[in-house]
């Protein structure tokens, strides 16, 4: 099974199902879905991201499996994380989830994996239920309910069936159909009424008797779910493509899972600051990069401990007062900074020019650094010794936006104040490299307050040169500008304000004019949007150095050293 990112999927190998309240109808459901995915695929198996303690479906599933041969793997394959766990660091679960998904031998060798969401919940109404919603975008699945009829009418089954379906689409992902179990007698017509905007498949699945032992239970499932399920219907509904979200978990483990396949080290010169601690303990713990820490081993050890991070012991500490090491860096800086001997030693107590001058000598493939010094001090060594790319005359910074279901980048964020159109051009260029290097298809759109023309100005004639140059350097890029931000983003504005651009409205890699505009927009869409902000990448060095703000969480630094390992592969492959 593979990760998908955020193309358009033809024919989905995964499905997620849940139940916004209790009952057994999600496990008769589940136990029927898993007999009839398993007539049309080689190797089925199931997956439940939120277990609870002596959890049954799991165990029902396990049976069911049984019944039908297939391979069942080991427990443990098909487990996420205990719900007490997940309440009580949902940020941190949600991304271990993800992991334990992708990472589950059992899902690995499974031609279709199906996803077992909640069937209970805290809260009365199922629009709330958010957390199976979110967990099926991070999952990337598309989403079957089951809502029970016991008791109600049509219309309040429909209700619930569009509060769901709400609360899905809202988090990105997509309904393919629901399941009304158990389903009381004459309301099918009705309830297909009531549902007819959806345009989904509604089945009816009649009461099961909890009767017998578990194989019976599931032998009882796959009865009643044959009896009201039509097959040839379902395997259409699972056919329809599928644009699968890409959120902020499912990219971060993209950006692990690549990352550890050029397993690249890394240096982090502020080493004994909380935050790049943890993330390097995190990065370790997912063996995506060899990381070098500088400081005093013994206070990063200490400190390491004190707060229970396993894994620094795999990280390389290097202490700056180390005087071999020191007096190389030393000498290698002298060949190419024209500075006195004692400027040198002053520079190099510097932990970013320390850091910066590994990357130099060969001893680390890049650094990442500004938890605590500001950017000035990242970048000034960086621009001095590492130094741009042949022909590059600039250094720009973009910033990858991961929003609830899609990830852009917008640029020059952190670098050039004021471009000139050839730099504007050539900033574009440098954003294209980045978003394929972490898996986005960039589609550029120069922002300005014109829409093709709709207004004018110096500033817009700006963005309309840098456009012909990027079209002369680039031309099979797709692009459009100059363009505002609502028309680059919205196809149906973009349907008024630009009608006939195939371009609008499909932007994901948004060019700012100058440094003021770029600045101001991520942290506006990144504080009132809700989105996580990852950056500044530095683009345009020779090997790459990576600033952080000095407001970052250990989530950032761990999403900052995957892209710097990832943009050493692109250095390689140049």
């Amino acid at each position: 099974m593979k990760q998908s990112s955020s193309n358009r999927i033809e024919l989905t190998d995964r499905v997620f199902l849940y139940s916004p309240a209790g009952g057994w109808g999600r496990d008769v459901v589940a136990a029927g879905l898993l007999k009839a995915l398993s007539s049309r695929h080689r190797s089925v198996t199931f997956f439940q991201p939120l277990c609870r303690q002596q959890e049954g479906p799991l165990r029902l599933l396990a049976a069911a499996a049984g019944a039908l041969q297939l391979e069942a793997g080991k427990p443990e394959e098909h487990e996420g994380v205990r719900e007490e766990v997940y309440y009580a660091n949902e940020a941190l679960s949600r991304r271990e989830i993800v992991t334990k998904f992708y990472d589950s031998p059992a899902v690995k060798k499974a031609d279709f994996a199906l996803v077992l969401g909640s069937n209970h919940s805290k809260v009365a109404h199922p629009s709330k239920m958010t957390t199976d919603a979110a967990l099926s975008a991070d999952l990337q699945c598309p989403v079957l309910i089951s809502v029970s009829g016991e008791g109600r009418s049509a219309q309040e089954v429909a209700e619930s069936i569009k509060a769901c379906a709400r609360t899905v689409q809202e988090k990105g992902s997509k309904i393919l159909g629901a399941f009304v179990s158990p389903s009381p007698e004459g309301i099918e017509e009705q309830v297909r009424i009531e549902l007819v905007d959806l345009s989904i498949p509604v089945w009816f699945i009649g009461h099961v008797e909890e009767k017998g032992g578990v194989k019976q239970k599931a032998l009882a499932c796959f009865r009643a779910c044959r009896a009201g399920m039509d097959e040839e219907e379902l395997f259409r509904a699972l056919s329809r493509p599928f644009t699968a979200p890409v959120t902020p978990a499912c990219f971060q483990y993209s950006l692990l899972r690549r990352a550890s396949e050029k397993k690249k080290t890394i240096v982090l010169p502020e080493g004994a600051e909380e935050r790049v601690l943890r993330a390097a303990n995190y990065v370790l713990s997912h063996d995506a990069a060899d990381i070098i820490l500088l400081g005093e081993e013994g206070y990063i050890k200490r400190r390491a401990a004190n707060i229970d991070l396993a894994f620094i012991s795999k990280a390389k500490i290097l202490s700056m007062e180390d005087e071999e090491l020191k007096a190389k860096l030393e000498e290698e800086m002298k060949k190419i900074l024209p500075l006195r001997d004692e400027e040198i030693a002053e520079l190099i107590k510097d932990p970013s020019y320390f850091g910066t001058m590994l990357v130099k000598s060969g001893m680390a493939d890049g650094m990442v650094s500004g938890a605590v010094h500001p950017t000035a001090q990242t970048v000034r060594p960086a621009l001095k010794i590492i130094r741009t790319k042949p022909g590059v005359p600039i250094v720009s910074g973009s910033m990858l936006m991961c929003m609830e279901d899609h990830v852009d980048i917008y640029a020059d964020v952190a670098i050039v104040p004021n471009p000139t159109p050839s730099q504007l051009a050539l900033i574009a260029s440098q954003t294209c490299k980045t978003a394929k290097m972490v898996g986005i298809d960039p589609v550029v759109g120069f922002l300005s307050y014109s829409t093709l023309g709709s207004g004018k100005g110096k500033d817009v004639e700006m963005v309309e040169e840098a456009v012909e140059d990027f079209k002369a350097s680039s031309p099979k890029a797709p692009f459009v500008g100059p363009i505002q931000f609502d028309a680059a983003c919205s196809p149906q504005v973009a349907r008024l304000k630009a009608p006939g651009n195939s371009v609008a409205g499909q932007v994901t890699a948004y060019i700012c004019p100058d440094l003021d505009s770029g600045n101001i927009l991520y942290k506006a869409v990144e504080r009132t949007g809700g989105a996580t902000a990852i950056g500044p990448i530095l683009q345009g060095l020779c090997k790459p150095v990576n600033d952080l703000s000095r407001g970052s969480t250990m989530w950032d630094i761990v999403n900052t050293i995957a892209i710097t390992a990832l943009t050493c592969e692109e250095e390689d492959d140049e």
